[in-house]
């Protein structure tokens, strides 16, 4: 197929292109599918929930976010372990969690966002590699290159850069989907977190301990 004659004259810097290739790939797959089952249940699970909080059914509520195979399952879960700590210790133990589940949602994101960068970088530097030799060639002709000739090796440079835009594109693409997919579950996360928050303090400690507005469930990274 023309593909591969293309891709064999492309010379060796075909090679780191294709590896990014597989990897993009890959990781945009893999995390595809980890998000997608990352996907907040929808309102019956807070529904439930709440229905087994007004009835102190505590030890269900727990059973349902193991059985519940989400991030907001196992962060709601984290809390429910530490209710009779008091609210502070659940709303600490949720955020502990959704910390957690935040750096598993964006593993590998930073390495997709490197492949994006440098596959077109090594197409262009193919690119240039080749014009090199090319133009080595027409100094070998003491300066009567045959036109054929210089045309075929300016060609066969820009091999290079066709296939390492045709991998940058796509995965950069893929990266962005992914990013906004990673905030859309994040802000979802945090909404059922806080309701859920509100509940518990509402039904098992009577409101007695007011949790402050900004005391609420974080998902997103906190500089240090």
């Amino acid at each position: 197929m023309e593909i591969f004659t293309w891709f064999s004259r492309g010379g060796i810097i075909m090679y780191p292109i294709l590896l990014c290739s597989f990897a993009g790939i890959y990781i945009i797959l893999e995390r595809w599918l980890t998000l997608k089952k990352a996907t907040p249940p929808a309102s019956a699970f807070q529904i439930r929930l709440r229905k087994m909080l007004e009835g102190k059914n505590l030890q269900l509520a727990q059973e349902m976010c193991i059985q519940e195979t989400t991030p907001i399952g196992r962060i709601v879960g984290a809390g429910l372990e530490k209710i009779h700590h008091g609210s502070m210790r659940v709303r600490q133990a949720m955020e502990d969690q959704g910390r957690e589940e935040m750096t598993h949602l964006e593993r590998h994101l930073g390495i997709l966002a490197t492949i994006a960068g440098i596959a077109p970088m090594l197409g262009f530097l193919g690119t240039v590699t080749g014009l090199v030799g090319a133009f080595q060639s027409v100094a070998s002709a003491a300066g009567q290159p045959s036109p054929a000739d210089l045309a075929d090796g300016i060609w066969e440079a820009l091999i290079t850069t066709v296939f390492g835009l045709s991998v940058g594109i796509p995965v950069a693409m893929a990266y962005n989907y992914l990013v906004n997919k990673v905030q859309s579950v994040a802000s979802s996360c945090e909404r059922i977190g806080r309701d859920t928050l509100d509940a518990i303090e509402e039904i098992i400690y009577g409101g007695s301990q007011n949790l402050n507005n900004e005391k609420t469930i974080k998902l997103r990274r906190e500089d240090n």
